[in-house]
């Protein structure tokens, strides 16, 4: 083979290559073209925008910020590695979060259907009524009577003294005074044989019993 031929093969290949580009270099012809309006159009906006912040912006002020950028590049780094260890952690704890908050709002329903809150108003509104009545100085004198009855409350709660305060408001609904009339040392003596009397008067001497060790 001839160098002449030789020389046409090359130019061949190399027209080969060429067409090759060219075919590839086409659809980004294509995009260019129909991005360039686009691109001009943002321009336009972006240089509409920024006139905005022109009289208060200048370039030198840009580096400074970029130094400190380029100086704390370390603590940003950081920065987004704890960001992204909360938002992990986030994402464990919303569903726990979800319950909780579910168990919540069904708790206080429950309170609410069992009248709590209305209880806790109408205490709210009894502090208001005190305070209008008494001051601070009589609260504060009051403090020790409060604790006495909170005693007295504790002793109530035992059961044999609940059954016996229970009986003792009882015991007016069964008098009917309608029926006592005046009674003499004859009559005294014949109502002693009523079995009522009899254990009324056994209950009266254990009451005088212990009113004999208030003294």
């Amino acid at each position: 083979m001839s160098k002449e031929d030789l020389i046409l093969e090359k130019l061949g290949k190399i027209e080969a290559e060429l067409a090759v580009m060219r075919e590839a270099r086409e659809p980004m012809d294509d995009l260019v073209r129909d991005l360039n309006p686009i691109m001009k159009q943002a321009l336009y906006v972006m240089i509409n925008e920024l006139k905005d912040v022109e009289d208060s912006f200048q370039l030198e002020d840009l580096m400074p910020l970029v130094k400190k950028f380029l100086t704390n590049v370390k603590n940003l780094t950081w920065a987004m590695e704890a960001l992204e260890t909360i938002i992990d952690m986030w994402h464990t704890m919303e569903p726990m979060m979800k319950s909780a908050l579910h168990n919540t709002v069904r708790y206080l329903g429950t309170l609410e259907q069992k009248g709590v809150f209305r209880t806790y108003e109408a205490m709210l509104e009894v502090r208001g009524k005190i305070a209008q009545h008494y001051g601070p100085e009589d609260i504060e004198a009051m403090g020790d009577s409060f604790v006495v009855l909170i005693g007295l409350l504790k002793k109530m709660s035992d059961p044999k003294m609940l059954e016996l305060l229970e009986k003792l408001t009882d015991m007016p609904a069964n008098i009917d005074l309608a029926n006592a009339k005046p009674v003499g040392m004859f009559g005294v003596v014949g109502a002693l044989s009523d079995s009522e009397v009899k254990n009324g008067i056994g209950v009266a001497m254990e009451m005088v019993k212990a009113l004999g060790k208030l003294k």
